[in-house]
């Protein structure tokens, strides 16, 4: 865990009056979710680590989830927005002796931001901290929030009146992600189209060497095209090299070549040059780009809060390990002696009986973006995308399609503002 920040006197050793301790799972929820508000947090009053003689510390609490990729604590220790983080591996431990893990003050207020919400009613329960939950589609537990953000009328709606005086629509925490892509950097001109292969190594495996042949194949096909590739923080640009070669089990038998580094850019074995892009969050870089390629997951609703059209892609052809998915399939899929076969048959069924896959059209609940599951291949992508490209007043459309969905900024400020309302006065 973080220590607190160096104390420089008696005062400051001091342990901390309350704290805010917000919980959450997995990569796309720490970046989207909850950096924004810790900064948010941060930038409205003292906080430790970042003032050491704050009453108040500002924590941050992983829980058990599927999706996760294990290394989510390393991660959110880097932003040094967090007195302690607590990794997921020992949730139920701080549920068992919460002292073992430090001193926690008497009073603080629990955040969902990502998760099984009754993870979050047990911790508070646990602290005796209050209670807030923000709630994308259904707050299950209303009855033990003492505050409830709603991210629209669908979540109102699916709240019993009883509970509603709790409540308030604050909107998509995700539509701050424009206003906070910083472009100081602007990318050179041309057609820039990103590459997500996405950030758990199940989808790693298919996704690099999916995305690399499709680079050189549209790269082939429009020469003027350029390619970004953003390097999730849970993984490692040595990681990637690895999984767009010959050392990745899904091209053995293959003749591949090895992809190489040089200048920041990886080569392909075909010769196109692709930006490594390492900063996280990527935001400024992606939403000056003109197309992106991604899997499933929660970039395709950073992708859509930044207005950037994308084709989402889904290739079948490796069902043996697509085992990423979520709740009572994805432990059947990861047991030790029916992976294999429950793993297959599990996701084969999930693909014929799905519904909409990227957030955007999950949202609408039409197809906003375009998603390609099957059998896909990159040259079919690469057609695709250049067809995209060849157009820009559709790629236009698809943007503008975007950001209706987005929905007005400010839910930040205003989850924000709720927690600091939960906390005992100063």
């Amino acid at each position: 865990m973080l220590p607190a920040g160096d104390a420089s006197d008696g005062e400051a050793a001091q342990p901390p009056a309350c704290a805010i301790v917000l919980v959450s799972n997995g990569p796309g929820e720490l970046s989207t979710w909850v950096r924004p508000l810790a900064e948010r947090l941060h930038a409205l009053q003292p906080l430790r680590p970042r003032d050491p003689r704050a009453a108040c510390a500002l924590r941050l609490v992983l829980v058990p989830c599927p999706n996760a990729t294990g290394q989510e604590h390393r991660v959110a220790r880097d932003w040094g927005l967090f007195e302690r983080v607590l990794p997921a591996a020992r949730f139920w431990w701080l549920l068992l002796r919460p002292r073992r893990h430090g001193p926690w003050p008497a009073r603080g207020v629990v955040v969902f931001l990502g998760g099984d919400q009754f993870w979050t009613v047990l911790l508070s329960a646990r602290l005796g901290y209050r209670h807030l939950t923000y709630a994308e589609w259904v707050a299950r537990w209303p009855r033990w929030n003492d505050r409830i953000a709603l991210m629209g009328p669908a979540a109102a709606g699916r709240l019993p009146r009883r509970w509603r005086q709790r409540a308030m629509v604050v909107g998509d925490l995700m539509a701050d992600l424009s206003d906070q892509a910083r472009q100081d950097e602007p990318l050179p001109a041309g057609d820039w189209v990103a590459l997500l292969p996405g950030s758990k190594r199940a989808k790693l495996l298919v996704g690099v060497p999916f995305l690399l042949e499709t680079a050189d194949r549209l790269a082939a096909l429009r020469p003027g095209s350029r390619f970004l590739l953003p390097v999730a923080p849970t993984t490692s640009v040595r990681e990637l090299l690895a999984y767009g070669g010959p050392a990745n089990p899904l091209l053995r038998g293959r003749a591949v070549g090895e992809p190489r580094l040089q200048d920041g850019e990886l080569i392909t074995p075909a010769g196109t040059r692709i930006r490594l892009l390492e900063r996280h969050p990527a935001h400024g870089a992606l939403s000056q780009c003109t197309l992106a390629l991604t899997t499933v997951g929660a970039n395709t609703a950073e992708l859509g809060a930044l207005g950037v059209p994308m084709i989402v892609l889904v290739p079948t052809q490796h069902l043996e390990v697509m085992q990423a998915w979520d709740g009572w399939m994805g432990l059947l899929a990861r047991l030790p002696l029916l992976r294999r076969l429950v793993g297959v048959a599990l996701t084969a069924w999930r693909m014929r009986h799905r519904g909409f896959l990227a957030w955007p059209n999950i949202s609408a609940g039409r197809a906003v973006v375009p998603e390609r599951v099957g059998p896909i291949e990159p040259a079919q992508i690469a057609a695709e995308a250049a067809d995209w490209l060849d157009h820009p007043e559709r790629l236009a459309a698809m943007a503008d399609d975007l950001r209706s969905l987005r929905g007005a900024p400010g839910a930040v400020a205003a989850v924000a503002a709720m927690v600091r309302g939960l906390l005992p006065p100063a």
